[in-house]
């Protein structure tokens, strides 16, 4: 989840109410959905939220957010733009793996350390989340006064600046952080930004490149040129972006330039020329969902008058009107409403999002809880008590209970367990993989549950040693066997970090657990990538092969940096019933 710094005396600022307390703040905050995760040195509060608020990822998101929320700003607001100066001309030779380019023009803008710190922030969150890591959309913003624009014509008296490509060992400039001129090759070998983001352009023949009628200033996605580095003197910036798809690029822009009106700036329009046709950008276009009033009624479980309904989308920074004749007096429950979405909300797609924003505004500590109206009695499921049961096995047995993300990345499922897909062995199986996945590190569920843990000690190596880990959680295979495809099952893991872990002591652990269900627990010698070979062996209880046990192989210990031994087992959680 992302969590993002954001100093109380900021937002007194940026929501003019200075009377509110740091505690009146959280309290405030946690009404929105972003929850307080503690405090930096500077005295920042450090909020966690759900990745779908992205414009939510700066101070002056979250100001604009409290506004609505306090009632001082109602209804949808499009930043007022000044027609286009400055032209981008996407040349012939962009590489094609990365074709797409926005941008706009920011003038008069005041930066003081506290207003570049944010927008430095939100341009990193941005890149992590909805960029993927700059694969899918990459930001770069410039000293716009540093630059010189080529003047397309003496009518227009425009400026352009060109996106195209550039041989590997081509054009030179002086990269962020540097002090010499380096190509870009020399850029993903030499710099250090440049060997973080090499893998992104790497594989590329010729490389992204901004010019302007100066020479290369910009090498998107890894990293800008010095020449027109931003700082707090700034006041005059140029926003580019370029990525692999316009909806994402254009969506990034928009909340960067959001934010940057907050500050009090001026937004220009770009016009940005693809051989196939000339767009003109930031897309400010607002866009309108359909949603009606008995849907959320029925959601929220309230009682809602048509304006109150219009009154809490308004709160909530949208717009709405009941459609199809109905006005906003009307008591029928046939009112549909149709609601604008500015540009900056990209995460309504759905007309559920919308009673979201209607039950935020509303309060959802003023729902009353009720019961359902239905005839039947709720229990624990047999399921969830085996799991309890074998939970409180493994705790009794010392380890340490995780909750881990059953998405992840086919490299730790696979790759970094020396494990090969479709190999019969437990952890091989076909993965299910996510349509459009959000970020690179979770593209598919996990096919078994110790990469999980063995992450978690990677991530531990500064913690006091043993460390004893397990985890009963989801795993997931494709089966066409099963009506959906994806056979789901739950798998119990247990993995043993000291400096004197071995066969023996996972043994023992899944003897004791295997004897308090009563079952009959036997374990043949295997093979199995992810273990050293002659001390792993076969999990079967009662008769049935569920598993696997074992010590994990030197390989896969220096893959996850480990330098202690690690004995550890994982079979199928319905072998104890």
């Amino acid at each position: 989840m992302p969590v993002v710094d954001v100093h109380p005396d900021e937002l007194r600022d940026l929501t003019g109410h200075d009377e509110k307390s740091d505690e009146e703040f959280k309290e405030d905050l946690f009404a929105l959905g972003l929850e307080f995760e503690g405090e930096t040195e500077e005295g920042a509060f450090q909020l966690e939220f759900g990745p779908d608020r992205l414009d939510r990822l700066s101070v002056e998101g979250v100001a604009r957010s409290l506004r609505y929320q306090y009632g001082d700003s109602r209804g949808v607001y499009v930043p007022k733009t000044n027609d286009p100066d400055f032209t981008f001309v996407v040349d012939e030779d962009v590489p094609d793996q990365r074709p797409y380019v926005t941008g706009a023009i920011i003038r008069g803008v005041d930066l003081d350390e506290d207003a570049l710190d944010s927008l430095i922030q939100l341009q990193e969150k941005l890149h992590a989340t909805m960029g993927r890591k700059r694969a899918k959309g990459a930001i770069g913003i410039h000293d716009l006064t540093m630059l010189k624009g080529e003047v397309l014509t003496e009518e227009s008296g425009g400026n352009s600046i060109t996106y195209t490509g550039v041989d590997p060992d081509g054009d030179t400039f002086v990269p962020l952080d540097a002090d010499a001129e380096m190509t870009p090759a020399e850029v993903l070998e030499r710099h250090q930004t440049g060997q973080t983001y090499a893998d992104l352009v790497s594989e590329y023949d010729r490389y992204p490149a901004i010019y302007d009628e100066l020479g290369l200033f910009s090498f998107p996605p890894v990293i800008n040129g010095r020449r027109t580095e931003v700082s707090t003197e700034s006041r005059e910036l140029l926003v580019e972006l370029t990525g692999t798809d316009q909806w994402t690029i254009d969506r990034m822009c928009n909340i960067v330039c959001y934010a940057l009106d907050a500050r009090g700036a001026t937004i220009e329009e770009v016009e940005v020329e693809y051989e196939s046709g000339s767009l003109v950008r930031p897309d400010f276009e607002v866009d309108t969902k359909h949603v009606s009033h008995d849907r959320i009624e029925t959601m929220l479980g309230v009682d809602l008058e048509p304006r109150e309904v219009v009154d809490l989308f308004e709160r909530s920074g949208l717009d709405a009107n009941a459609d199809d004749g109905a006005d906003a007096d009307a008591e029928s429950d046939d009112v549909v409403y149709e609601v604008s979405i500015p540009p900056y909300r990209v995460d309504v797609l759905h007309p559920l999002d919308l009673i979201d924003d209607v039950g935020r505004a509303y309060g959802f500590n003023e729902l009353e809880p009720r019961y359902p109206n239905v005839g039947t009695v709720g229990g624990r499921h047999e399921r969830s008590r085996l799991e309890d049961a074998a939970r409180n096995s493994l705790v009794g047995l010392g380890f340490e209970d995780m909750l881990n993300f059953h998405m992840t990345s086919e490299a730790e499922v696979y790759d970094r367990m020396r494990v090969e897909p479709g190999r019969s062995v437990l952890g091989g199986g076909d993965a299910a993989e996510i349509t459009g996945p959000y970020s690179e590190d979770y593209t598919i569920l996990r096919t078994w549950a110790l990469p999980s843990l063995l992450m978690v000690l990677e991530n531990n190596t500064h913690r006091a040693y043993p460390q004893d880990l397990a985890e009963i959680g989801l795993v997931a295979e494709r089966d066409d066997s099963v009506n959906t495809r994806v056979a789901e099952r739950r798998h119990v893991a247990g993995a043993l970090a000291r400096h004197d872990a071995t066969f023996e002591d996972a043994k023992a652990r899944l003897q004791t657990l295997c004897r308090d269900f009563g079952v009959e627990l036997e374990t043949p010698a295997t093979d199995h990538p992810s273990f050293i070979d002659g001390r792993v062996a076969s999990v079967v209880v009662d008769g049935a092969d569920v598993g696997v046990v074992g010590e994990i192989h030197p390989a896969v210990l220096v893959e996850h940096d480990l330098e202690l031994p690690v004995a550890a087992f994982e079979f199928d959680l319905d072998a104890l019933r």
